[in-house]
This record gives C-alpha cells, structure tokens and sequence, in this order.
C-alpha cells in the first residue's frame, strides 16, 4: 500500500538581536516538535538587521541540520517587513510564526496543528494574561485594540499578537498584500479565511529586552488605523461643520446683541483671541490628518522593494522556496 508524504510544516522565525535567547529557543522548539513524527518540519529564521551575532548562530544550526534556513535582510526593516520576507519563501503547507523570546509557548503547538488538521485556515493564539509587561503597555494595547475595532470594516481579533498557525491559502493571499506601511494583525484579518482562537497565558521573555518601545508602538498604531480606515478623515470633515455651525451661531449672537437697543457689545480682544486659538487647533490637527494619509500615498506611490536581502540560505526542499530571491518583493543583494 502506497504511503501518503508527511504534510510539511514551516517554523516561522523574524528575529532582531535575539542571540541571547536563540538556543534555548531552538531546544524548546525541538522538544515539541519531537512529539510529532507525523509531519515534517522546517525551520525559516528571517534576520531584520541583527548586530548581536543571531545569524550567525543560526548559520551554525544551518551547517548541522539541512532543516534549517536563513533569509538576512540587508537592513533592519522591521519586523513587518521580516515576516513579509519569510512568507515569501515557506512552500509549506502551513506556517507557524513564532517570535523567539519565548513569551509565545511552543507547547501550543500542537495544539494549533489538531485544528488545522480540523479545517481551520488561520489558528491564531490568543494572551488571556501578560506576564511582566506593565499596567500602561496593558492598558493601551487593550485601548488601541478598542479603537482598531471600532473604526475598521473587517473584525480585528483583540489581545492577537504574531503567534499562529496560517495555512498556504492565507500565506498566499497575504503575499498578495505588497503596501510598504504594514500592520501584519490587521491584514490577517483582512484576509479572511476561517479562523480560530486558542487561548493562553504570555510568560515573560526568557532573555533579552523588548525590542518595541512606545514610540515604535504608537507608529504601529498609526499605520494600523490609517491603513484600514479613512475615519480620521470623516471626523475631521465632521468637527469642521461643527466648529463652522456654531461660529456662525456665535457670530449671530454678537451681531443681535449689538443692534439690540441698550444691548452691550461683547469685548473684542480676548473673544477673538480665544476663537483664533480655537480654530487654528482645529485646523491644525485637521491638516495633520491628512498629512499623515498623504505621507503614506507618498510612500506608496514610490513603488520601493518592501524589503532587501543580503543572505538566503535554503534548508529543506517542499517546505522552503528554492528559487530564493526570485520571490515577489524581495532582492537577494549577493546574486
């Protein structure tokens, strides 16, 4: 009796100075994985410009096991961008991204793998807590999610980070998706396909430092609410009719009281000085509404590779493209 081929499984890896962390993230990784003989697994860590020597560790992994591949953006591009570079190349039939601090437990794994053997498309892991992380980074992220949700069109899942199962029907449609302002958890759900949650508890990073400040964390925000909805712009339509009705209501009252027989007329100065103030703040932020669209056009209409590579080392043929840089949007600067 014929034997069917082992489904393949790609181990999707964006890593930014994570050599502290890269061995036993490896260990634990394999630990897992040693539990599942029935598929076949390839490992794809995607360099975004690391300076720590996490390369080069994993060139070392690459050397003993052919399991193993290594794509090095020339730059850090972000970890948007590393993610793009890495669903470029997997050829498998589904792909795990997973970040290598281990604040996203491996031990899911096979969880994620018994529902997508279900039929689900988009297995995604779900924080119902978040170790180490402070009461303000909580509370904004909920907030932020608060928002996305409520001025998208498409349902954006809350508390999602970067840690799910995508089956190939959603890695090729996200590779679809070339727009150099990416925010990878709204475009996973404006993908569609079906899609699932499972719940878990976020440990603490197991080495190493957030490489996400709030500055970076606001300019995510910005990118997923200006890349998903034009709402900023109908608010400021919105407050510019506001602000015009009730000047004019305003203007009405001072021009009544003044023609009134024995009516006072309203102090010049400081009324002016405030409505000036008033208005010029409205428009301000109006015109920064729009900035921010136009920057974006801007960015776009440049038509610039979302991401370069320098390095593209090929591990596991049917799991990892092998033609390497001849993927969409992506260089491979060494030829």
């Amino acid at each position: 009796m014929k034997s069917h081929p082992l489904k393949s499984i790609s181990i999707l890896v964006p890593m930014f100075n994570e050599a502290a962390v890269l061995p036993l993230f490896f260990e634990t990784v394999e630990k897992v994985l040693a539990e599942l003989p029935e598929y076949r697994f390839g490992y794809l860590f995607v360099d975004d410009g690391s300076t720590d020597g996490s390369a080069d560790f994993v060139r070392e992994l690459a050397r003993r096991d052919s399991r193993i591949s290594l794509v090095v953006l020339s730059r850090n591009f972000g970890k948007e961008r590393a993610m793009l570079a890495g669903l470029d190349v997997t050829e498998a039939d589904a792909t795990i991204v997973i970040d290598a601090d281990l604040q996203d437990p491996p031990s899911l794994i096979p969880r994620m793998l018994a529902l997508w053997e279900e039929g689900w498309q988009d297995v995604y892991a779900q924080r119902s807590s978040r170790a180490g992380e402070s009461w303000l980074k909580r509370s904004t992220s909920r907030w932020y999610y608060r928002v996305l949700q409520s001025v998208s069109r498409v349902s954006i899942q809350a508390d999602t980070g970067d840690f799910r199962l995508l089956d190939r029907e959603c890695v090729m449609a996200l590779r679809l998706y070339r727009e150099s302002e990416r925010n990878m958890k709204a475009l996973f759900s404006l993908v569609g396909f079906r899609k699932i949650a499972v719940p878990f508890d976020r440990d603490r990073r197991a080495a190493g430092g957030t490489k996400f400040n709030y500055w970076k964390l606001s300019n995510l925000a910005v990118d997923g609410i200006t890349s998903f909805t034009t709402l900023p712009l109908r608010l400021s339509s919105i407050i510019g009719v506001i602000v015009s009705l009730a000047a004019f209501v305003y203007l009405v009252v001072i021009v009544v009281r003044a023609l009134i027989p024995g009516g006072e007329s309203v102090a010049g100065y400081p009324s002016l000085m405030a409505v000036i103030l008033f208005l010029g703040g409205v428009q301000l932020m109006s015109l920064g509404v729009i900035g921010e669209y136009i920057a974006r056009i801007f960015s776009e209409t440049k038509a610039r590779p979302v991401y370069l590579t320098s390095e593209v080392r090929l591990g596991t043929p049917g799991i990892i493209n092998q033609r390497g840089s001849e993927v969409p949007g992506g260089t491979d600067l060494d030829g």
